[in-house]
């Protein structure tokens, strides 16, 4: 999917609930390719640049939450349209400077050809640098959620990890989540798709506001 820029520029996002747009490419750690990856589950966010202070602070704290994310089978992945070179003099200089070794990927997009297909250049904001956007991908390769922030503001990490953890409670317990879910929260029952099963559900044990809204334990 894409739309045209005042500059009629072709600008590219992937659709939730499709398959990720495949991409191999440079990392600190290597080449990846994205199908390899399937069974697990994959962040991969992009920031502007390396050597800048808010993403130095976003990549510190994504470092110090990568246990929780692989606990979760998830694979985080950074990029930027910055070298391999630049990329690998910033993690030494996070690891000496801060104390902090960033334990995943980060992918080198020089040509932009990823941060294109993932709609990561906002022209808007810039045109060269990629904004903070994060994608959630399921571990069959979907795509399942994703999130935007401009250069100007560092993400929630706590939030990433919370919406990862509704996904997947989604995904084993066919069952929504309500605003504000946290784990261990009550979750919401799938509305019903027929006027008899409204009717039953009042009836099942459920904590019933109405026909429509209705919660349970898991």
């Amino acid at each position: 999917m894409c739309y045209e820029d005042e500059e009629c520029n072709c600008v590219g996002f992937p659709i939730l609930g499709e398959p990720a747009p495949e991409f191999e490419a440079v990392t600190t750690h290597g080449k990846i390719k994205l199908s390899d990856l399937k069974g697990k589950w994959v962040v991969l966010f992009s920031h502007p640049a390396d050597f800048t202070p808010v993403c130095t602070t976003e990549f510190i704290a994504f470092s110090q939450a990568e246990p929780e994310f692989k606990a979760l089978n998830v694979q985080l992945i950074g990029l930027s349209i910055d070298s391999v070179h630049s990329h690998l003099a910033w993690v030494m200089n996070v690891k000496e400077k801060m104390g902090v070794e960033i334990p995943f990927p980060i992918i080198a997009d020089l040509d932009m050809s990823i941060a294109s297909r993932y709609g990561m250049i906002h022209p808007g904001q810039s045109s060269t640098a990629a904004v903070r956007a994060v994608f959630f991908i399921d571990d069959k390769g979907i795509l399942r959620a994703m999130i935007y922030y401009p250069l100007s503001n560092g993400r929630y990490i706590p939030e990433i990890i919370r919406l990862v953890k509704a996904l997947q409670t989604t995904d084993k317990a066919g069952v929504a989540t309500p605003a504000n879910w946290q784990p261990g929260d009550k979750v919401v029952v799938p509305a019903p798709a027929t006027a008899e099963d409204a009717k039953a559900r009042l009836s099942q044990g459920y904590e019933c506001k109405d026909w429509y809204l209705c919660f349970k334990n898991l």
